[in-house]
């Protein structure tokens, strides 16, 4: 499960400016991935082969410089209860100011790892200016310049240590994760599910901070069911009401197979389902949309063709998504969406045959070849499936640098006709053969 390091501190810091930088330094690395990353504020990362996730809470406070205490303060707060790892960052130009000072108190009762990033050092006399930040009573401290990076790479070995190994299977069973806004009916569809007989329900304190794993056994089918509904937000604050959800969701999503997106018919697909959406996607997670309160929507005006086409609009170009219009009011399609997710889980984690693969792919390919550049033809020699724990796929070819991202969406849908992967986001890498 990858680990969520939260950066905070004032604004005008330089949060963003680490935040780009632990972020792109990994996007240069891998092959470029269509579609840009949706949300400023929300990235992977990955140093000395570990995967994080970095969360810059300074992108979600309302207001511009001038912003209250109040809701710094309750950023850290909220950084501190869902992240693993912190990153505060201050300024050594401005030397500490109250604001800094009183974070710091918030953050000297975390029992979490904390790393002190003094910014904007870029000369000797700086470095020496630094030494002012051990009165914050956080202990050492790490000197940047994230304008230019100097320091970041140590900050980093640092903060990489204490990120566990990846255990990739931690339970036989899947987990499936109940995701969406506030209000969308997560509770509704999980109480729907789980029903009154509450004895074919385990509880398991989940590993994630008070979400609650429930073993769900029934119809044949059997998985964790990760409920993140059921936190009630600490505070009824309406302004964290954005960061809150996408902190909850990205803590969800970082830890299921199958994240299972909860909208509201009456609402339609909203920027911020939209964004728990790519989160899933981004981590390559399954995906399954369930259009709940459908039994309250006027049918005259909204078919369920109409709905659907809207919501792939805005998700495209990862359109091959099951998309289920449940009631949990009623009790509507809840069967199906549960197999859906399954259906999904099962494509997931399918190993595609190399010599079918090929058989297959190689004939497509022939008929219809990456068109040439610069009168350079490319052929494509090979394909497999890598041994991933999700779907990825390398196709060996003499120019792998021509091929463009039309054909590479070409082959994405070819994968998807031929082989069901309806729900899952897959990878497809060009490489030198």
């Amino acid at each position: 499960m990858s680990s969520i390091v939260a950066i905070v501190g004032r604004p005008n810091v330089g949060k963003s400016t680490l935040f780009n930088r632990l972020v792109k330094r990994r996007e240069a690395i891998v092959d470029s991935v269509s579609g840009v990353t949706r949300d400023r504020h929300y990235g992977k990362s990955e140093w000395n082969g570990k995967e994080f996730s970095v969360i810059d809470t300074g992108g979600y406070v309302i207001g511009s410089d001038d912003v209250f205490e109040g809701e710094i303060r309750k950023q850290v707060q909220l950084a501190i209860d869902e992240a693993d790892i912190i990153i505060f960052v201050v300024d050594v130009e401005q030397g500490i100011t109250p604001m800094d000072a009183a974070v710091a108190k918030i953050l000297r009762q975390v029992k979490k790892p904390l790393f002190i990033a003094v910014n904007k050092v870029d000369n000797a006399m700086r470095d020496a200016d630094a030494v002012e930040f051990y009165n914050l009573g956080l202990g050492d401290y790490h000197t940047i310049s994230s304008i230019n990076g100097s320091g970041t790479g140590d900050l980093l070995d640092a903060v990489a240590k204490e990120i566990p190994k990846e255990d990739e299977e931690e339970s036989e069973l899947p987990r499936f994760a109940v995701v969406g806004r506030p209000n969308a009916g997560k509770s509704s569809f999980i109480n729907s599910l789980i029903g009154e007989d509450r004895n074919i329900v385990t509880d398991i304190a989940g590993t994630t901070r008070d979400s609650i794993d429930t073993k769900y056994n029934r119809f044949g089918f059997e998985f964790n069911l990760v409920d993140t509904a059921g936190i009630r937000k600490k505070s009824k604050v309406k302004e964290d009401l954005e960061f809150y959800s996408v902190m909850r969701a990205v803590r969800a999503i970082e830890h299921c197979d199958i994240a299972i997106l909860v909208i509201d018919a009456t609402r339609g697909f909203e920027g911020q389902d939209e964004k728990i959406f790519w989160l899933a996607e981004k981590n390559k997670k399954g995906v399954v949309i369930l259009v709940n309160k459908w039994d309250l929507v006027e049918k005259e005006t909204n078919t369920v063709r109409d709905f659907e086409n809207k919501i792939k609009e805005t998700i495209a170009p990862f359109t091959d998504v099951p998309i289920v219009f449940i009631s949990a009011l009623t009790k509507q399609r809840l069967f199906k969406a549960i197999e859906k997710a399954v259906e999904v889980h099962e494509n997931r984690k399918q190993k595609i045959q190399t010599s079918k693969l090929n058989e297959t792919m190689l004939e497509i390919i022939q008929n219809f070849p990456p068109p040439a550049t610069k009168g350079k033809y490319i052929k494509i020699k090979y394909c497999m499936q890598l041994p991933t724990y999700t779907p990825q796929f390398a196709f060996f070819a003499n120019l792998p640098q021509y091929i463009r991202d039309p054909y590479k969406r070409f082959i994405e849908n070819k994968l998807r006709e031929e082989y069901d992967l309806t729900g899952v986001p897959i990878v497809i890498y060009f490489r030198q053969k």
